[in-house]
């Protein structure tokens, strides 16, 4: 029995987990509820920086004042950038626009791995019953994982530099866990999701092969033993035709 149907199965349940997280990454700083308003990328002390707040947090969506240990986000923006000089009006920490780019980038790129993650989604379906279902589905998982990859990269080499461009300001920063968290799971989750889709299609094609081998196989060897009956049945009936004809020229 292949091991397709399970291995589509695992993957399909690695897929949906990662656009889960995926999604739940892109709703901080968006909506104001639990727990997506505690998600973020960095949090520092930003008093006194222009006209922001003393503890300010950065999403996709907007940078974000704290109350209580969550979001406080007053305008949301798409692709909103980490960028102190945008945000604030000051450029006292990094001296220039010097990550607006990549954060800038990150948001693009991590809506096209949301999109091709549920594309893989559903043809992780046609993954249970055919081969051709498991390709599809490992490709457009492929696609995803390059995407997600490269948004995690950004996202770490953006805010990490971040937070110790702060904190050798002589400033509190720390990275937020659980986008931090998120981000990096979705990769793990395809990169897994993917080998299996390609094994489940590889397994499930060497299954049918030798099937098909042992089949032809039988089929070769019924052709050889009625081949071997029509010979025998001709050795019994060519001496009939000899005596036939001898009594002819007998008569």
């Amino acid at each position: 029995m292949t091991p397709r149907p399970a291995l589509a199965l695992v993957s399909l349940i690695l897929i949906a987990g990662a656009g889960l997280l995926i999604f739940l990454t892109l709703l901080g700083g968006a909506i104001d509820k639990n727990p997506t308003n505690q998600f973020y990328f960095l949090e520092a002390d930003t008093n006194g920086l222009g006209t922001a707040p003393s503890l300010t947090r950065w999403t996709f969506w907007s940078t974000c004042s704290v109350t209580d240990g969550r979001n406080v986000c007053p305008k949301v923006k798409a692709a909103y950038p980490f960028d102190p000089k945008r945000n604030f009006g000051t450029d006292d920490i990094f001296g220039g626009s010097k990550y607006y780019l990549e954060t800038r980038f990150m948001f693009a790129f991590v809506i096209i791995a949301l999109f091709f993650t549920v594309c893989a989604l559903f043809l992780g379906l046609l993954a249970l019953i055919s081969r051709i279902g498991s390709f599809l589905s490992s490709a457009t998982c492929s696609v995803a994982l390059f995407f997600q990859t490269v948004t995690a990269a950004l996202m770490t080499a953006a805010y990490v530099q971040g937070r110790n461009a702060f904190r050798s300001a002589d400033r509190t920063a720390t990275l937020g866990r659980y986008n931090f968290g998120f981000m990096w799971a979705a990769v793990a989750c395809l990169f897994l999701a993917t080998v299996m889709l390609c094994v489940g299609g590889i397994t499930g094609n060497r299954d049918k092969g030798y099937s098909s081998r042992g089949t032809g196989g039988r089929k070769f060897f019924g052709r050889k033993k009625s081949t071997r009956s029509n010979r025998d049945r001709g050795s019994f009936i060519d001496p009939e035709r000899q005596r036939r004809m001898e009594k002819e020229d007998d008569d």
